[in-house]
């Protein structure tokens, strides 16, 4: 989903800054090239602090501005409640809402001062029912609800937008490494009848960082076909 929301935010005229584990960005580097925007690259590991630390300086002294933030970190350390340990726990609440919180902390005084700014945090629809066997995952997502809408509050008065992107079912790495039976189960959940893909979250998270979207702020957009339903 991140690679679809950096592409779908260039063609709509963003310069990007993108925080990612991994060092392959060569191809999406190029790939946003092609859609004529540009790609600062940043690799970081939101578990390590020491890794995460001056991503939003590195990112002005870039570009010089910054006017989007889009929390896009996710993992899965499953187990049922009663088999869950806590560095299991620690490290989804660390990465799935720790790291979002860091992040808008440390954009906030920026967007205040110059009076404007957009934020999008991809949650789940799993943070708004539950989920068996993701008691840390779940939690992680249903604070991450009550962190936009709160920091939508704060941060109103200094023109400011933030909101949230629930997905439900969408065909990426993690879902492709759930087991098949779990992955059967959700999709019977689905009215649509199918999968989302990853670009249908990134059309509605690009709609949420442009000035379509100023009137519109502290809510959460389901992309699910349904599936909450």
């Amino acid at each position: 989903m991140g690679r679809a929301m950096a592409l779908g935010l260039a063609e709509a005229g963003a310069k990007l800054a993108v925080v990612a584990r991994s060092r392959e960005a060569d191809d999406l580097r190029r790939d946003v090239a092609a859609l004529g925007s540009e790609l600062l690259y940043l690799q970081a590991d939101l578990l390590h602090k020491e890794q995460r630390a001056g991503l939003v300086d590195r990112v002005l002294q870039h570009y010089g501005e910054l006017h989007i933030l889009v929390n896009n970190a996710g993992v899965n350390r499953d187990a049922v409640i009663w088999k869950m340990t806590e560095q299991q726990w620690d490290e989804a609440l660390d990465i799935n809402l720790k790291g979002y919180f860091n992040y808008i902390r440390a954009v906030a005084p920026l967007m205040k001062e110059q009076g404007s700014g957009k934020i999008v945090n991809v949650t789940s629809i799993n943070g708004m029912r539950g989920k068996f066997g993701q008691a840390n995952y779940t939690a992680a997502k249903a604070g991450i609800i009550g962190l936009t809408k709160t920091v939508a509050r704060e941060l109103a008065k200094s023109n400011v937008n933030c909101n949230a992107v629930a997905p439900g079912l969408i065909e990426t790495d993690m879902v492709k490494q759930a087991p098949d039976d779990v992955r059967q189960k959700a999709l019977a959940e689905i009215v649509l009848g199918r999968m989302g893909l990853p670009e249908e979250v990134a059309y509605v998270v690009t709609f949420l960082c442009t000035e379509k979207s100023r009137h519109v702020t502290g809510e959460v957009i389901k992309v699910d076909g349904g599936q909450y339903i």
